[in-house]
């Protein structure tokens, strides 16, 4: 973290963490599950804010809300595939569109 023009800058890159040897250095394991975490809660608040956004236009709209505010029904549905809790070792087939069941004859 460092201040430049007044500016504070953080550093967001992820640290050094061998995922083979995680046991090698328990900083470097914990700095790791840290930067998760909060990459996590920052998609988390960032759907949020397009869910607030979805809600206003769904309101100022009206029934033309389905042409107008389409945009943002797929910003909200984009950003919610794949963020949660205990969805990293799900496979990316499960975190999309739900598919529709076959009815038996």
């Amino acid at each position: 973290m460092g201040r430049k023009n007044g500016r504070v800058e953080f550093d967001e890159t992820p640290p050094d963490f061998d995922p083979e040897n995680r046991y090698k250095d328990p900083v470097a394991a914990l700095e790791m599950r840290e930067h998760i975490v909060r990459e996590k809660w920052i998609d988390i608040e960032k759907a949020k804010i397009l869910r607030e956004r979805l809600k206003w236009c769904y309101r100022v709209e009206g029934v033309n809300h389905l042409q107008k505010c389409r945009h943002l029904v797929q910003q909200y549905l984009d950003s919610t595939r794949g963020i949660g809790w205990y969805k990293d070792q799900r496979p990316p087939s499960l975190h999309g569109p739900k598919v529709e069941a076959v009815e038996a004859e």
